[in-house]
């Protein structure tokens, strides 16, 4: 019974509808029929948040009968065959229920880049609240991948290696060349970030991704506010007006209080960033930073757990939901549910955080374009 599957893909249903598909949803339910105006209108305002209108409208559905929710499986599979196939409609066979919180992660790790369809990408050209991401662009896509797996001082980071791996597989599937480092200590991570800001290819590209998997003790960590600082405008013209995608997988402290990343500034930091104003630049004023979305491992004053046979948590997440959800969300829909992730699946160990969100636009990685 049609009623009976949507009970059971609901919660996926939920997680996984974006925008674009649920206004389509709206639309084809009312040429149906099986919306009125008055409760298509009342989804659409009452509702700002994505994962609300989602679950309002598959309830309002199933509400009324098996006929209406054979229309919504129809549109879902003629407008999202993607989407329809992974929460098992196309078999006949419900979605499989979630998984404990390790297994769930090691599954869903393994998963595969879904791409983005041509129409997707060409309705998105041109828009005013979308980055641009011209073919050529995507063709000169560079990012930087900084790993530390050994320490002199520090037991070896066992799980390291599988972050690597994993975050070099996504990254070239999502079409960049990276600039691969391993194991450098502060000063020499800051010479990386400052050689990369140079690099040939940052002026055709459409964007950059920035990945550092680290641990340090004090006194030579490194000083995150550096890759705002190296990337932003006024060092780096070339990624002006670019999104700057910058992923951290890194203690921020723990309860003995050793501060293993700096990443807010001091006093004596201050002249890094001297006053608020902006600066000039060939007679004309930009912003001094901006375009940046920082995605940290866990909340400050707290520490980041990684398994040694397969990664970190931040890492494993991150790669699990870009593949099932870059062909059609941008990165921060994308990294909410990067957050979500750690909420359902009941990992209340950790909590991933969004930082310095300087984004004016969204941005979206169109795999496979």
């Amino acid at each position: 019974m049609a009623t009976e599957k949507l009970k059971k893909i609901r919660l996926m249903f939920v997680d996984s509808a974006n925008v674009e598909l649920i206004n389509q949803l709206l639309d084809g339910l009312f040429d149906d029929g099986v919306l009125n105006l008055g409760e298509k209108n009342s989804i659409i305002e009452g509702n700002t948040i994505t994962t609300n209108r989602a679950r309002i409208l598959i309830d309002t559905v199933m509400r009324k009968g098996n006929v209406s929710s054979s229309k919504m499986i129809a549109i879902i599979k003629s407008r999202d065959p993607t989407l329809y196939a992974s929460l098992g409609l196309s078999s006949g066979q419900p979605a499989q229920p979630a998984a404990a919180p390790e297994r769930q992660l090691e599954q869903e790790g393994s998963g595969t880049l879904i791409p983005s369809t041509k129409a997707f990408w060409t309705g998105k050209q041109g828009q005013r609240d979308t980055y641009p991401a011209a073919k050529k662009s995507i063709r000169h896509r560079v990012a930087l991948l900084i790993t530390n797996i050994t320490f002199t001082t520090l037991s070896d980071r066992a799980g390291a290696d599988r972050d690597e791996a994993n975050m070099l597989k996504l990254l070239v599937a999502l079409g960049y060349e990276v600039v691969k480092h391993t194991n450098l200590m502060g000063k020499e991570i800051d010479a990386a970030v400052i050689e990369f800001s140079n690099h040939e290819k940052l002026k055709e590209t459409d964007s950059v991704v920035v990945v550092i998997i680290q641990t340090y003790e004090e006194p030579d960590e490194f000083r995150t506010d550096n890759i705002y600082l190296h990337l932003g405008p006024e060092r780096c013209p070339a990624l002006l007006d670019k999104p700057k995608i910058i992923l951290i997988q890194a203690c921020r402290g723990d309860k003995e209080g050793s501060v293993l990343v700096k990443d807010g500034l001091s006093c004596d930091d201050a002249s890094l960033y001297p006053g608020h104003e902006d600066f000039e630049e060939d007679g004309s004023q930009v912003n001094r930073e901006k375009d940046f979305l920082a995605l940290l491992s866990c909340t400050p004053d707290t520490v980041s757990y990684r398994n040694p046979d397969h990664g970190s948590l931040l890492i494993r997440s991150f790669v699990a939901v870009v593949n099932a959800s870059a062909h059609v969300d941008d990165i921060e829909e994308l990294s909410r549910k990067v957050m979500r992730h750690f909420e359902d699946c009941n990992i209340k160990i950790q909590m991933p955080t969004k930082d310095r969100v300087t984004l004016t636009k969204r941005f979206y990685f169109f795999p496979g374009i």
